[in-house]
């Protein structure tokens, strides 16, 4: 690596992190101070960062993981001056900071490492590329006017896929598949799969890069959910699976659906928790619109918000899409309620940890949804056990609070901390008065 700065010419290195609300942190350091960076850390204030201190207590130290060192790509394709690596947060001892996003989650892929699992994600990222960033609340403008799998070869978005995709490649991030989505301005790219901690870093890289080659494509990109009121929001449909060395945990030929047992009690896991893990995967106020808003007059978005499992239904909140033959490794499920604004590192932390329970309390999994859930009525889904998620962010913090499963994956810091923080955000946008209440209320009441 210090090889490689020196024949790179590379200038400063960033050091990454997150806070708990999954906002990413930099530091930049001459390459002169990485001897002193791996041996003794980054010293820095702890209460500056939301959810990792108190002021009593904010000495904190930022070490870098050289294992996630990568060269960085200028926006505009000069040669490049800048690397980063991502950082372990420890307190003055030398001990793991319990605030630390990634930490929470090393701590449940230790639990799956204790019965010889690897847990593996891989993602389908949506978001949008918009025209402007308005700050006083008025829409914003798509930057295209494309639908789902159009070329759009007459606008910014068919060269900022190719771009994007390059840059990700560049970082040793690899996608598989890049294409525009449903909505004006919506893009998707999927990544290829990954071991989980390896993932959210990719996922956090994901953001700043998408964000960095907007602004040099002369567009904006947001990764909130639901920035329009008539056009579907952006999810990141997760696709999961457990291995034991290299055999798929999730395979089993002798099954119909060549779902193995341990598959079968990791999705009754993820459904009998479904509700508690919501807050974690679906954090922002403006998530719930994503999930119970409408694209328009009368129809529904078509997001999850039955808890209930098929196969290859796309109308579920875990799916079990098609098995290849002879690709035993394929065979996997996908969680579809996440959006692409949540914390990853939390968010894999609930989801492994609900599939483990699952696992090791021998869940059932229930039958699966074979028609169409949204088309069903309110009497047919309650007649075949079909819950709701929470309806908003202040229903899935309630929710939440009673997790013993969500409280001990998380540890009582981020636990205390993100409800708290959550319930704030709640309060704030419950006292807001909103355009919809001007225009409907204000001309006749």
């Amino acid at each position: 690596m210090l090889r490689t700065l020196e024949e790179r010419q590379i200038r400063f290195v960033r050091l990454w992190f997150t806070d708990v609300l999954g906002t990413l942190k930099s530091v930049a350091v001459a390459p002169a101070e990485l001897d002193g960076a791996f041996a003794e850390g980054i010293g820095f204030d702890g209460s500056a960062i939301e959810g990792f201190a108190r002021a009593s207590e904010s000495d904190m130290l930022a070490r870098p993981d050289p294992s996630t060192f990568q060269i960085l790509p200028e926006p505009d394709g000069s040669t490049p001056d800048s690397a980063r690596m991502f950082c372990d947060i420890q307190m003055p001892d030398g001990s793991p900071s319990w605030a630390d996003p990634r930490y929470v989650l090393r701590r449940t892929l230790s639990k799956a490492a204790e019965s010889g699992l690897t847990f593996y994600t891989h993602p389908e990222i949506e978001f949008f590329l918009l025209k402007n960033r308005p700050t006083d609340g008025t829409e914003p403008i798509p930057a295209d006017n494309g639908g789902y799998f159009d070329m759009t070869s007459h606008d910014v978005a068919h060269d900022f896929r190719r771009s994007a995709v390059s840059a990700l490649e560049g970082l040793g991030i690899s996608v598989e598949f890049s294409h525009h989505e449903v909505a004006p301005g919506q893009q998707e790219i999927d990544l290829r799969y990954a071991d989980a901690l390896s993932m959210a870093d990719n996922i956090m890289t994901f953001r700043h890069v998408i964000k960095e080659l907007a602004i040099a494509h002369g567009a904006h990109a947001t990764f909130m959910p639901k920035p329009f009121r008539h056009q579907p929001g952006s999810g990141m449909h997760t696709h999961l699976s457990l291995f034991e060395g290299d055999r798929n945990a999730f395979h089993d030929p002798s099954d119909a659906l060549n779902l193995s047992k341990t598959a079968r009690a990791f999705i009754a896991g993820l459904l009998m928790h479904a509700g508690e893990i919501t807050a974690v995967t679906n954090q922002w106020v403006n998530s719930y619109k994503r999930l119970y808003g409408y694209a328009a007059r009368g129809e529904l978005v078509e997001a999850p918000t039955y808890v209930c499992w098929g196969h290859a239904n796309r109308s579920a909140l875990v799916r079990v899409p098609m098995y290849k033959p002879g690709k035993a490794n394929s065979t996997r499920v996908e969680l579809r309620s996440l959006d692409s604004a949540c914390n990853p590192y939390l968010a894999f932390s609930v989801i492994l940890a609900a599939g483990l329970k699952g696992i090791e309390q021998n869940y059932e999994l229930p039958p699966g949804a074979e028609d169409d859930v949204w088309s069903m009525s309110e009497t047919e889904r309650r007649a075949l056990g079909f819950s709701e998620l929470p309806h908003n962010l202040a229903d899935a913090l309630r929710v939440m609070e009673k997790s013993e499963l969500v409280a001990e994956t998380l540890g009582e810091h981020v636990f205390d901390f993100f409800l708290r923080n959550k319930r704030e955000e709640w309060t704030e946008y419950r006292a807001e008065v909103s355009p919809f209440e001007l225009r409907r209320y204000l001309p006749n009441l």
